[in-house]
């Protein structure tokens, strides 16, 4: 079977020298969501090309790793891993890609007035404690400035409590909504992003190994709903 083609990612040296040769390398300081087989995360895009990205993230990886990058709930990007430099990585997409028009649409979605902040799936065990009560409750979803929670019917909206997640984190919090046993919070401090590079270390280690079941619906549900980026001949990318 053929080798599927990549297009080729920005490297870090070679950056200047595109810029100057203009290339349609663009700077860009955004967060994106990044799904892998065996965990998903909040990382920092830091440039974008028609063939391919650089992030940074604290997070190991493997070059020739299989990554989707989602600038928004609606912007899916499918590449691999291609170099790895101290704390920074490329990817090369597997499709080349508009990258002046995916800026656009960006910019067009948070000027229309609603801005929802990328969130990763998970299921992860965490406490909230209201009024000096402990309740146990199931977080299925955060982002840096809210939670979605399964509870036991006890959480009602318009409550404060103090959320407590794997590792120690520990955040105020403020219930926006409460249905079915199910509740979204608003977090009175973000989470700041390193916390959310890796959904592994906020999971049992049992469901650390593969996607859970959630994560693997949202994977397939946002790559149904995300817009398909406008593809062009396949050529070499800035390198």
């Amino acid at each position: 079977m053929e080798e599927p083609h990549l297009c080729a990612a920005p490297s870090i040296a070679e950056a200047e020298d595109d810029r100057r040769d203009g290339a349609r390398l663009r700077t860009v300081c955004r967060i994106a969501k990044i799904l892998r087989i065996d965990d998903a995360g909040l990382w920092m895009v830091r440039n974008i090309s028609d063939g391919g990205m650089m992030l940074t993230t604290n997070v190991p990886v493997a070059v020739g790793e299989d990554i989707t990058v989602m600038l928004s709930e609606e912007i899916s990007l499918d590449g691999q891993v291609a170099w790895v430099d101290d704390g920074r990585c490329g990817i090369a997409f597997s499709e080349e890609i508009d990258g002046e028009q995916i800026l656009r649409q960006l910019a067009e979605g948070k000027d229309d007035g609603w801005h929802r902040p990328l969130r990763v799936e998970l299921n992860a065990h965490a406490l909230a404690s209201v009024n000096h009560r402990m309740r146990p409750i199931e977080v299925v979803n955060l982002s840096q400035h809210g939670a979605g929670i399964i509870h036991d019917g006890s959480v009602e909206a318009g409550m404060r409590l103090n959320l407590m997640l794997p590792g120690g984190i520990r955040r105020e919090a403020v219930v926006r909504w409460s249905r079915d046993g199910r509740a979204g919070l608003w977090l009175t401090q973000p989470l700041e992003r390193h916390l959310l590079e890796s959904v592994r270390h906020l999971q049992p280690q049992a469901q650390s190994k593969k996607l859970t079941l959630t994560q693997k619906t949202a994977v397939v549900a946002a790559k149904k709903k995300a817009a398909p980026a406008t593809k062009k001949r396949r050529s070499a990318a800035p390198r």
